[in-house]
Formats: C-alpha cells, sequence, structure tokens
C-alpha cells in the first residue's frame, strides 16, 4: 500500500473532532510514508487533511474537475492537482491512485463517492480495502444500514463484513494493511481495474 484516498467534507461539521481526526488522518498519512489522494479543495475537512499532511512532510495528489477549479476552491499548496473534466472522471483517477479508500465524516459527494468503491470492490473492479474513521459514531447508522441490507437479503453478509469501522484513521490503517478481500460477488477469477 503506497496510497490513501480519502473522502471527508467540503465543510467543517459542528462537531469540533471531525476537524481533528481530519488534521489527524493527515498526519498519520504521511507519517507512514503513504501518499495522501483526496479531492483537491481547499476547504472544510478536504483543506484540513490536505494541510496536516503537507505540514508533516508528506506527498499530497488532489483531483478535482475544471469547474471547481475555476470556483477557487481547489487547493494550491499541494504536491500536485490533477485537473479533470467531470466528477466522473475525477472518481475514476481517484480511485486509480488511490490503494484504499477512506472516509472521513462528509456529506452526499463523501458518502456517493466513497460507496460506489464499496460496490467497486464487492464486484470484484477492484480488491483495495474500504474502511471509515467512525468519529464519534458518525457512521453508526450507516453501518446499520448495510446490517439491514445483508439481514434483507440484499447484501451478502461478506460483503458488509469487508467494511472497516474504527474510530481513529491510524485504527483503519491498521486493518487495511491486514485487508484479505471477500470473493467478488460474480465469481470473476482475475480482479482487474475495469472501472
Amino acid at each position: 500500500m503506497k496510497s490513501i484516498c480519502v473522502y471527508c467534507g467540503s465543510s467543517p461539521g459542528n462537531d469540533p473532532a471531525f476537524v481533528e481526526e481530519a488534521k489527524r488522518a493527515g498526519r498519520a498519512i504521511a507519517e507512514q510514508g503513504l501518499t495522501l489522494v483526496y479531492g483537491g479543495g481547499r476547504v472544510g475537512l478536504m483543506g484540513e487533511v490536505a494541510d496536516a499532511a503537507l505540514a508533516a512532510g508528506g506527498k499530497v495528489v488532489g483531483v478535482m474537475p475544471a469547474d471547481l477549479v475555476n470556483q477557487e476552491i481547489g487547493h494550491t499548496g499541494l504536491t500536485e492537482l490533477v485537473v479533470v473534466n467531470s466528477m466522473h472522471e475525477r472518481k475514476w483517477k481517484m480511485a486509480e491512485l488511490g490503494d484504499a479508500f477512506l472516509s472521513l465524516p462528509g456529506g452526499p459527494g463523501t458518502f456517493e463517492e466513497f460507496i460506489e468503491q464499496w460496490t467497486w470492490a464487492l464486484l470484484g473492479f477492484h480488491s483495495k480495502p474500504c474502511g471509515f474513521a467512525n468519529v464519534n459514531g458518525y457512521w453508526d447508522l450507516w453501518r446499520q444500514t448495510v446490517q439491514q441490507m445483508v439481514d434483507k437479503g440484499f447484501v451478502a453478509q461478506q460483503y458488509g463484513d469487508m467494511l472497516i469501522y474504527e474510530p481513529t484513521t491510524e485504527a483503519v490503517i491498521e486493518r487495511f494493511r491486514a485487508y484479505v478481500p471477500p470473493p467478488p460477488k460474480w465469481g470473476v477469477a482475475k480482479v482487474e481495474q475495469r472501472y
């Protein structure tokens, strides 16, 4: 594992613990010699995680559609800012660059981009781990929703179990390093990057 793709809010949220965990995530990723891949923003938790990684001497790669860069929310101090044409291209590029996917607290964009990675993982499009820094129980209701999907027969238990939940980024990274993916849903023999 050489990089971690982080999804998080473009707002700071209203719990100081969210900002603290974003800072801690950036530091932890940098201090472990990993590259931070994220959405390229300078605002909210996105800016906090990037600034913390940079301050700790880490490499930070942002990926952002041109329209958002033009609205001046792109971070100008990154190791690299990859400018793409659309949100779809952004998601593909972040998936390509990340060796694991971590979600901090955030809103619908955070949720949608992360959940797509989980979907691709259970389909066997990639075999990369997906985990949540469950700060102050932020993702508890989502965890319950996943279990309901399992209980109602829409998701096999092994695919619900592949999602990692830990209270801190450091704990998530530790579990990323030990991750063994389940077999893909449709029995694809060879995992390929087809996203």
